[in-house]
């Protein structure tokens, strides 16, 4: 099977399509073919929408042959997550195994974007149990692997999305990110990963539209290149009336600032995020490459911000945040579809899912104000530093990818220490989720690889609202590091 065009940058693809050099519905077949050789081995896909792909690679090759535009991601292929990525009509599972056959009843709002703009939804991809944690595995479909070592996690909880990826199966692909979901697997599977502004993306929650806040959610791209994402984002950002907290158009064009210079900006670099244990082997390749930005001509500085919890404390509040929320899922899912997932579906979630939901539902009611106070002190903390540095750049994980041997109650997780400290396995050894707190843009970007070929990704942390100078920093390092060939492996 011929790997080019599966391994081929979006924004080449969009264009050859656009331009009629290349017909969408070559270019559907061969990742629909490539998804069959290995999303067995992956776990990427948990929902494979062959049919309606090729339906719509058909349309939009004649309306390519007809003089029509069609959009900034003509015929491109785009994975999108089995969370909150609505496609109406499509199984949507959550990764929860009592919603193995529930159904949106409507198109997310990013979603609808991605298909105006010509995209075409290749299938829904692996998620852990409403994404409670920074791997990816669930009682549905079990763990979904990195593709540069099957025996390892693709990090969560977009892990399938970033998987399928990295592996040749998708060019683009649609994560969510409330504690790193974006920016873990991103690590994980070697590629570019943006979280934007908190609402940059919008959303159509409901029943509660003021439900993603706590902590703050976001949606965006998975990609092998800064300027795909770029691409992806461009597609999915604006405002929505809908959505009581989307930001209002700013007149960005995003792929536009992946070409800006940095030679004027002042970086942070905190190799642990004021206190968080780091692998020494993830230490030293996020140290090493810092050196790009030097080459650059920007002003990188070895800076903290200056937190005033410990990890313990941080990941802690992360977690009582996430009760909160699972709780009002399950009162989402007994007042619009009729399932109590508590009530009735008990047994067939996985442990911590539950007690977590229990626990969302016990808790002292005062316990949301106190997360609060913590969050506001990480801002705190951010905003200040980030009065003096244009970007704060640490490693986005502590870890490498782990096995899939490393498990709780059946289920992959990640470490329990890390150079002799303890932390917790859902989510403390990643520098990702403070940034959820506060709703900063981030990314992850693709460092280098460890002795045994497993990769390691950058954090970069911008000012509120600043996306552009994100990605305008990550095309920089991208040009002094390209990491794009390091894809063909499979």
């Amino acid at each position: 099977m011929p790997r080019e065009i599966c391994y081929t940058d979006a924004t080449t693809l969009a264009e050859e399509i656009s331009d009629g050099n290349l017909s969408p519905q070559v270019v559907v077949e061969e990742h629909l073919e490539r998804i069959e050789r290995y999303n067995d081995d992956l776990t990427a896909y948990v929902t494979v929408l062959a049919e309606s792909a090729r339906e719509r690679a058909r349309e939009i090759e004649q309306a390519i042959d007809a003089g029509e535009d069609v959009g900034a991601l003509a015929g491109v292929p785009v994975a999108i997550k089995d969370l909150y990525a609505f496609k109406k009509g499509v199984r949507n599972t959550f990764g929860c195994k009592p919603l193995a056959d529930f159904r949106a009843d409507r198109d997310a709002t990013f979603v609808e974007r991605l298909e105006d703009a010509g995209a075409i939804i290749l299938g829904k991809t692996n998620t852990p149990e409403f994404g409670h944690k920074g791997t990816t595995d669930n009682k549905l479909f079990g763990p979904t692997s990195t593709p540069f070592d099957l025996e390892r996690n693709a990090g969560g909880s977009s892990g399938g999305s970033a998987a399928a990826v990295a592996a040749g199966l998708a060019p683009l692909a649609q994560g969510g990110d409330g504690g790193g979901s974006i920016r873990i697997p991103a690590s994980f599977c070697g590629l570019y990963g943006f979280k934007s502004s908190h609402r940059r993306v919008p959303n159509r929650e409901r029943p509660d539209a003021f439900g993603g806040i706590a902590p703050y959610t976001h949606y965006g791209p998975l990609a092998r290149t800064v300027a795909d994402a770029a691409l992806m984002l461009d597609v999915m950002a604006g405002p929505h009336p809908d959505d009581p907290f989307c930001l209002p158009d700013d007149g960005t064009a995003y792929s536009e600032s992946i070409g800006a210079p940095i030679d004027d900006l002042a970086i942070a670099y905190s190799p642990t995020l004021d206190g968080f244990p780091v692998d020494e082997r993830v230490r030293d390749i996020v140290e090493e490459s810092i050196d790009a930005f030097v080459s650059t001509g920007a002003d990188v500085v070895e800076e903290s911000p200056d937190i005033p919890y410990s990890h313990r404390d941080l990941c802690e509040t992360w977690l009582t945040m996430h009760e909160h929320l699972l709780a009002k899922t399950n009162e989402a899912f007994k007042r619009t579809a009729d399932i109590d997932l508590l009530g009735d579906h008990r047994a067939e979630m996985t442990p911590i899912v539950a007690e977590q939901m229990e626990a969302g539902y016990t808790a002292d009611p005062m316990a949301q104000f106190d997360t609060s106070v913590v969050r506001t002190d990480v801002f705190d903390a951010v905003q200040s530093l980030l009065a003096d540095y244009d970007l704060l750049v640490t490693p986005t994980l502590a870890v490498p990818p782990v096995e899939n041997s490393t498990t709780m109650d059946g289920q992959v997780v990640g470490p329990t220490e890390i150079g002799g400290e303890q932390v917790d396995p859902l989510l403390g050894w990643c520098l990702t989720y403070p940034f959820n707190f506060t709703g900063h843009p981030a990314a992850s970007i693709p460092a280098g690889f460890t002795d045994d070929g497993l990769p390691v990704g950058l954090q970069i942390v911008g000012r509120r609202f600043e996306d552009d100078t994100v990605l305008a920093a990550s095309a920089a390092f991208e040009r002094e590091r390209p990491w794009y060939d390091e894809y063909l492996r499979l």
